[in-house]
């Protein structure tokens, strides 16, 4: 580790010698003043991080401890393509938070607190989030450009089953809306996942709903754990009950797709595409089912379509409110699902996900 240490002297940054008791002070208050940068390229050095991030702190008006350089220290890891910057002050890490994107070098990294940063001891050592007026845009940034994870609106989701991917997880997530920023947070030496991410919506009048709606749902054998990241659970208002209710029923398909196993099917479930009165008039439900043959026939063969009907009794019916479409071959039902999965049709936001094979055959369309 000794060897990748970069301790700059007072000559080259300013810095000043350190008394004993400001040593103490230091490490006390290391984990605050420490960034993480990771995606470096190849050819990033001490040197040249600590230039950049001098550089660019100084641009954006983030120097709040004095004239010098904010950069009193970095350690790369060269294997890992990652570093921690060390800057002088609490408070100017936290500016530096709001890096997150920049180009260094060609490459966009991520800038993120490091593993052993506490919130609750950081909170009594100076400002936890960037300084609003920043000048982000003299860098190439803007507020939430990249990662766009600080903030009131971030939400932690926690309980997330280890094989989950990021495309899985995105997926779901994005059952409310469009995200401006999602983090995965994975282990630094394997790269697997820790399973636990954050995220910020780019309508943030969804939080409330999408944290409501995907707290303690199962997701194979875990339990999500889903709120904002710096407040306790909170209760969606009267007013958005409606949309909690349309998002909870995409959630229940959306879960097909991240069970261990769940690879794709030749057979499509589509729900937000019928309303339930219109399967009851014998014309209407004929036009329907032409419209699906001809629209979902644009993907490849396909071999069925069934749109189960309400019962003439009032009594439950299977499936009713689903279109099921079985394709000749696990290609063209893909190719089906990634056109139709998202599209408006009607106002409502179709769901399109891979249906078990055996229980479409065995007409159990409950799933």
């Amino acid at each position: 580790m000794l060897p990748n240490m970069f301790p700059l002297t007072s000559g080259q940054f300013g810095a000043l010698p350190v008394m004993p008791i400001q040593a103490m002070t230091q490490q006390a208050t290391r984990h605050a003043r420490r960034v993480y940068v990771g995606g470096l390229p190849a050819t990033s050095n001490e040197q040249s991080v600590a230039t950049f991030f001098s550089h660019v702190m100084s641009a954006i008006g983030g120097n709040t401890a004095g004239p010098g350089d904010a950069v009193v220290n970095v350690y790369i890891n060269y294997e890992k393509k990652f570093a921690f910057v060390e800057m002088r002050s609490v408070e100017e890490a936290s500016n530096a938070m709001a890096l997150d994107g920049i180009i260094f070098e060609g490459a966009p990294c991520k800038v993120r607190r490091p593993s052993d940063y506490n919130p609750s001891l950081a909170a009594t050592l100076g400002p936890s989030q960037p300084n609003p007026n920043l000048n982000l845009a003299a860098v190439g940034l803007s507020p939430g450009s990249a990662g766009g994870l600080e903030g009131p609106d971030r939400i932690f989701v926690g309980g997330l089953p280890y094989y989950f991917t990021e495309a899985q997880i995105r997926e779901l997530l994005e059952s409310f809306g469009a995200l401006r920023g999602f983090d995965l947070v994975k282990d630094r030496e394997t790269g697997n996942s820790k399973g636990y991410a954050f995220c910020v919506y780019q309508d943030v009048s969804v939080t409330d709903i999408a944290c409501a709606a995907l707290n303690g749902i199962k997701m194979g054998d875990k339990t999500l754990t889903v709120r904002r990241a710096n407040q306790g659970t909170t209760q969606p208002k009267p007013e958005q009950e409606s949309v909690l209710l349309h998002a909870q029923q995409q959630i229940a398909l959306q879960r097909f797709m991240l069970q261990p196993g769940a690879l794709a099917t030749k057979v499509l479930c589509l729900t937000q595409v019928v309303e339930v009165d219109e399967l009851s008039n014998d014309e209407d439900y004929q036009d329907i089912l032409e419209d699906m043959r001809t629209e979902c026939g644009k993907f490849g063969p396909l071999v069925n379509v069934v749109i189960p009907r309400p019962s003439p009794d009032g009594e439950h019916a299977p499936g009713v409110g689903k279109v099921f479409l079985e394709y000749g071959d696990v290609e063209s039902a893909s190719k089906a699902r990634q056109s139709l999965n998202g599209r408006k049709f009607g106002g409502n936001q179709v769901v399109a996900v891979f249906y078990p094979e055996n229980k479409f055959y065995e007409g159990d369309y409950d799933g």
